[in-house]
């Protein structure tokens, strides 16, 4: 009998006919269709969602019990993102990603009326709320500011799935803000300041978010010296929920220049902003409130939660040592002893200024010595004496040696040509002051050096602490004695400490420049 038939007859055309009849009439009327969730997951937002890098778990919502439609691709992580038609059957929870005192960085935020939700069944697995966040108040040093600057259940609390839901769970009650935010919780007291903006706020978020996204080095010893680390993924969005947008801008201009060089793409948000989204939450007449829902990552940051740490609070006075000194703890502080992981911020703004000379991948080792001299009416200046002694000496050095020797007035040169000046510099000279923040662009070599120079018995960790933060050496000069670390003078601020008459010895100071060159100390 053959195998095949090169032929059908007309029995068995009826029976295929029949049989296809009958299995589209189960398929439509006797197999229930599948159950969606009004959770709408998007995969086509680059950046956002799930990094395997990171460890992170799936959504809460891609583990509820009911089915979930879910859209993965490989390139693209999932995201969650309501619209404000949902109305689920359970919020997604909200994920804590790594925390230190004053930075905590989040997945799944919820905000409203003002209040930031933590959406959890597990407060346990949270940090304790005031190091976090606080009121945003300015900070003075007295008991009553102190205790007012405590956070309370307005600025931040924490919610279950289920009260949530039965809190916003009318259609149009919550609303996703897609992107990744920098929601910084300070008050402009300090924003305004060049220093405590670029060398305090972003230095710090940007080795907090710059180790958030990086891995774990196998070689750590050899990753400590590597200048080129992968950049991490961009913040879409920062937003300063306590000032408004002359409140981080300070008088030079600074502030500005450096965000829009560092950051080009990033959207910047103010208090009226931040305003706008809490009364459109709450507008007043209704007993019901909406909710602002962030899918993606939050990095908070809050100057008064990281005092409470024991970095800044009892070390260093300085707010980005506590991102600093926790994802070093974690192993992810990308060349962490020459400054690795700022120098995507570091070489974006120098490409800004034109100095392509310092930005570069390997150590440069041509040496040059840059006097920063205060504006002529500035505070915290030498005695004429002094400065003519100093200038004096290092001109000699520099003729001995061949030392380039760059005698520079900031208020005389524009932006540009500061930047390009500081690109050059491997040790940067001066007197306790704003203009040392340049040295977060000093270009990272064996010999980088600061040499800040006090008022006898005045010591303060802004650049020490700053300067050693990027693997670079710092002395501090009283007249003629020199002190680095790990034999640092006390923070104290004496009588004098900010006028116009402070001494310093010219040889002195040329000797710790002639000695981190031959590599002596």
């Amino acid at each position: 009998m053959p195998l095949f038939r090169h032929s059908l007859s007309p029995r068995d055309a009826i029976l295929i006919v029949l049989g296809a009849t009958i299995m589209n009439f189960c398929a439509k009327f006797m197999i229930p269709p599948p159950s969606y969730d009004s959770i709408i997951l998007s995969t086509h937002i680059p950046g956002t969602g799930d990094d395997p890098e990171l460890g992170l778990p799936l959504d809460p919502a891609s583990r509820m019990n009911s089915p979930i439609t879910v859209a993965k691709t490989v390139a693209e992580p999932t995201l969650t993102r309501l619209t404000p038609t949902d109305s689920p059957q359970k919020l997604p929870e909200t994920v804590l990603v790594h925390h230190a005192p004053g930075y905590t960085l989040f997945r799944n935020l919820y905000m409203s009326d003002g209040t930031l939700f933590i959406v959890t069944d597990d407060r346990e697995s949270f940090p304790e709320v005031r190091f976090m966040t606080s009121t945003g108040l300015p900070a003075e040093d007295t008991p009553e500011n102190i205790a007012q600057r405590e956070p309370t259940t307005k600025d931040m609390d924490f919610i279950s799935p289920e009260e949530a839901k039965k809190r916003w769970d009318d259609p149009n009650k919550i609303v996703s803000i897609d992107g990744d935010t920098l929601l910084v919780n300070d008050p402009r007291q300090f924003l305004r300041h060049y220093y405590h903006f670029v060398a305090e706020l972003i230095f710090g978020v940007q080795a907090f978010w710059h180790g958030a996204f990086s891995k774990p080095s196998i070689n750590r010893p050899l990753a400590a010296y590597q200048i080129n680390p992968p950049s991490p993924r961009p913040i879409q969005r920062i937003t300063f929920v306590h000032s408004d947008a002359d409140g981080w801008r300070d008088d030079p201009g600074f502030n500005a220049y450096f965000l829009r060089a560092a950051y080009p793409s990033v959207t910047v948000e103010c208090q009226e902003d931040w305003d706008d989204r809490v009364k459109s939450s709450n507008d007043g007449k209704s007993t019901q409130t909406r909710a602002w829902y962030f899918p993606g990552f939050v990095l908070l940051v809050d100057r008064s939660a990281a005092f409470r740490g024991s970095f800044c609070g009892s070390q260093t006075q300085r707010t980005a040592s506590e991102a600093w000194e926790y994802m070093k703890f974690q192993g992810l502080l990308a060349g962490e002893r020459v400054g690795g992981w700022w120098e995507p911020v570091r070489a974006a703004v120098l490409r800004f200024a034109g100095a392509q000379e310092g930005v570069a991948s390997e150590m440069q080792m041509y040496h040059r010595c840059h006097l920063c001299q205060p504006p002529g009416r500035g505070r915290r200046k030498l005695t004429e004496e002094s400065h003519k002694s100093l200038v004096n000496s290092l001109q000699e050095m520099s003729e001995r040696r061949g030392i380039e020797l760059i005698l520079m007035e900031a208020e005389k040169l524009s932006k540009d040509e500061q930047l390009r000046v500081i690109a050059r510099t491997t040790i940067l000279l001066g007197v306790h002051g704003n203009g040392l923040t340049h040295l977060v662009f000093m270009p990272p070599t064996r010999a980088s050096t600061v040499i800040e120079i006090f008022c006898p018995g005045g010591f303060a960790h802004d650049y020490h602490w700053t300067t050693r933060a990027l693997g670079m050496s710092h002395f501090a000069v009283w007249n003629d004695t020199a002190y680095t670390y790990p034999n640092e003078p006390e923070v104290d601020y004496p009588e004098g400490f900010q006028e116009n008459h402070i001494p310093v010895h010219g040889p002195a100071v040329v000797k710790i420049i002639v000695d981190r060159v031959d590599g002596l100390i």
